[in-house]
């Protein structure tokens, strides 16, 4: 019955580990302050519900008298600490009256001035549960009868293997502990997954594609839209990778950028003039040429603008021509 109690309290420890931890940091994703502060309330809860499913048992235990016996030191050992009080670890052979010796481990604390009075071999007065002989006390002020017993008392010493430990868990509290750990996380993310999972509403949409037409003359136009502008980064490439996967863009005459649409004609077939291969179009420099020709050329407030690129048989011209109400002028790039 004990061993069923134990693994059941270790698979419902790890249900609320796993839910607590997992609240927390859903909480902390999703900006939500009650799942925040459900997740400090779930352990709160869970240890009382444990402390009060436990009075049962600490009644039961307080209503049958504890075990008083001599008990000789076998060895002891300080801890480390800060303050005047030590930890102290101590092996000690118990002789209950009537029931063999055993040995138990205990830890007590000591004020650094007191710990001479405690050397190996020393007898002294303990206390224990009948039913957990381990958890083993030091009665710091015994009665009278018992500190005369103890004075006069000769305890052999134990043998080793008699110490006595709390029984094993087993593996099987273990694995327990661990998939009410894996349960609990789960059951917290099966309860927000649409929250967690939903595309974010905040994040830009995608720009839609741009469209393309070729017409019977020999020319193609891509526009973007009137939300995009070809001087945006990285949109007059993909304005002519696109393009290119529809068309053969190799034998363009001229190609015309303007701030929502490109313009490309191309040289008839079987007429030897000077061409170019469209994705050879100097896609980075232009955006720069244009924005230094709305600066420098004096037209008023610009109004429009557009680059010209013509292969000529002895070099490439890339024009940029801005329009105002002043007029309009050019700049070669």
């Amino acid at each position: 019955m004990a061993a069923i109690r134990t693994i059941a309290f270790g698979f419902l420890t790890g249900l609320v580990i796993g839910a607590t931890l997992c609240s927390l940091v859903v909480g902390v994703i999703l900006e939500s302050v009650p799942l925040f502060v459900a997740g400090l309330g779930i352990p709160a809860g869970y240890g009382i519900l444990v402390y009060l499913g436990g009075m049962p048992r600490r009644a039961r235990e307080a209503a049958v008298p504890p075990v008083v016996a001599l008990a000789r030191i076998e060895s002891l050992r300080a801890g480390g600490t800060e303050t005047g009080d030590l930890p102290v670890e101590f092996i000690l052979t118990v002789a209950p009256d009537g029931a063999p010796s055993h040995r138990a481990a205990m830890t007590h604390t000591v004020n650094l001035v007191d710990l001479p009075q405690y050397r190996t071999g020393d007898v002294l007065v303990v206390v224990y549960p009948p039913e957990r002989p381990w958890k083993v006390r030091l009665v710091s002020n015994p009665s009278p009868g018992w500190q005369r017993r103890a004075a006069n008392a000769v305890i052999e010493p134990a043998a080793e293997s008699a110490l006595v430990h709390p029984p094993p868990e087993g593996c099987a509290a273990g694995v327990l502990t661990l998939l009410g750990l894996l349960l609990g996380a789960g059951a917290v993310l099966g309860l927000f997954r649409v929250e967690l999972f939903a595309p974010d509403a905040s994040a830009p949409a995608p720009p839609p594609p741009a469209s393309s037409e070729v017409t019977s003359s020999g020319s193609a136009t891509v526009d973007v839209g009137p939300d995009r502008s070809l001087l945006d980064e990285g949109e007059l490439r993909r304005a002519v990778d696109g393009l290119a996967q529809s068309i053969d863009v190799s034998q363009t005459l001229t190609a015309v950028v303007q701030e929502h649409r490109l313009t490309v004609v191309f040289a008839p077939t079987g007429v030897q003039i000077p061409r170019f291969d469209l994705r050879s179009l100097p896609v980075d420099q232009i955006p720069g040429s244009v924005r230094k020709a709305l600066r420098t050329i004096d037209v008023g407030t610009p109004q429009t603008w557009q680059v010209t690129v013509v292969q000529l048989p002895t070099a490439r011209t890339v024009r940029v021509t801005v329009t105002g109400p002043n007029g309009s002028g050019s700049l070669a790039g």
